[in-house]
């Protein structure tokens, strides 16, 4: 959204916008499996905390972006860190820690709060740029990180023991309720017993590379990151904006796959309490190609009904495969190692959408179009879905990672 007022202030190319962009969700992914250990050291209150206030950090520092290289250091690194430090990882903790039913279901609402985002800021934002300018939105995101930090030390727990509760579904009474400072002690005694949080998040990877379903599911959700934050996310606005619509409109369609997204992902983690998740990930990912191949024939200056329907498809898929890779990594790995388990998965479809990212704009740059991007998107997509039917059933892996 802020490529098009970016290029006319400083005439910088889409492949350097892009490279920030690529910056950014690349570190998102990347800091997720670091993340999970780092909740597990020191809980989800601090580590969410501090993820806001750096988010905070580097959205004011980048108002004052004059040069690429300072728009990859605080929009690329700053909110990346910050952004990673939370993202679905944060998802995970919450579904592992507080649910022993349902988790489908709660991974599906839980996910769709992103969607819920997209669905509040991007209108909001898109017009504040038209009327003020990209700094005055940029200000909005920075001062609403701002604000959610204090709310989050708050109110946020770190688990059902610190409220006296047992996890949701869990059989047995209420345990006693502990208090913040015994949690933390409890926390920090199982540290010592173990490896550090970055020596954690190594060791699961170490791990869960030796089994074959684990690069199955990094190769799908690395193609998830492709197709939606890689490409759709970051590339979607200025390519309607080149065939004639206007930033505002591009910025409400985009708004309105959150709307669908919510949809979506809650409906797929109810389907994921009930199906296999391999068949729902195949048909998420199937589908999502064959609409990819349809876009550049939809895309004009004013929405038709065939584009309206492919943002209602694009949303109600766009988080879904969440709920089910998530299943998967407990099926596969375990209740213990999930996380951070998923927290690498989750890297991969970062990785994915920073590399899409870039190359999309250089397939811009050179051909003055997003069309191939489109199309090799789709092809990737076919992929996705045939890797995720050989995701293996089996015994979970038990031991720590």
């Amino acid at each position: 959204m802020l490529m098009i007022p970016l290029e006319q202030e400083f005439g910088w190319t889409r492949a350097g916008m892009g490279f920030a962009i690529g910056v950014n969700v690349l570190l998102y992914g990347l800091m997720a499996p670091f993340a999970a250990a780092l909740m597990q050291r020191f809980g989800m209150r601090i580590v969410t905390t501090c993820a806001l206030l750096l988010i905070s950090l580097g959205m004011f520092g980048s108002m004052f972006a004059v040069t690429e290289w300072q728009l990859v250091l605080t929009w690329g690194v700053l909110v990346g860190l910050g952004s990673g430090s939370m993202a679905l990882v944060f998802v995970s903790t919450i579904v592992s820690t507080w649910f022993e039913k349902r988790r489908g279901l709660v991974s599906g609402i839980l996910s769709s709060g992103q969607a819920a985002g997209q669905l509040i800021f991007l209108p909001v934002i898109s017009n504040v740029i038209l009327v003020s300018g990209w700094r005055e939105a940029t200000f909005i995101v920075a001062a609403a990180a701002l604000v959610a930090a204090p709310i989050v030390f708050l109110f946020l727990w770190n688990s059902p023991a610190e409220r006296g509760r047992r996890a949701f579904g869990a059989d047995g009474a209420n345990p006693p309720r502990i208090s913040a400072a015994q949690a933390r002690a409890d926390r920090r005694a199982a540290a010592t017993q173990g490896p550090n949080a970055a020596r954690a998040a190594l060791s699961s990877l170490r791990t869960a590379s030796r089994v074959p379903s684990f690069w199955a599911l990094v190769i799908g959700f690395g193609i998830c990151g492709v197709s939606t934050n890689g490409l759709v996310g970051a590339h979607f606005i200025p390519a309607a904006h080149d065939h004639g619509m206007s930033e505002t409109v591009a910025a409400s369609l985009l708004a309105a796959v959150g709307v669908f997204d919510i949809v979506g992902t809650i409906l797929s983690g109810w389907l994921t309490d009930r199906v296999n998740p391999r068949i729902l990930l195949a048909i998420y990912y199937a589908g999502r190609g064959l609409s990819l191949l349809a876009l550049p024939a939809l895309l004009t200056a004013t929405p038709e009904p065939p584009l309206v329907l492919f943002i209602v498809f694009y949303g109600l898929d766009w988080v879904a495969t969440v709920p089910p890779t998530m299943a998967l990594c407990r099926e596969v790995f375990g209740d213990k190692n999930a996380t951070i388990v998923f927290g690498w998965v989750f890297a991969a479809h970062q990785v994915g959408a920073a590399i899409a990212s870039v190359l999309a704009g250089v397939v811009h740059d050179q051909t003055g179009e997003y069309t191939l991007a489109w199309f090799s998107a789709a092809a990737l997509c076919a992929i996705a879905a045939a890797v995720s039917l050989g995701v293996r059933r089996g015994a979970p892996i038990t031991s720590a990672v």
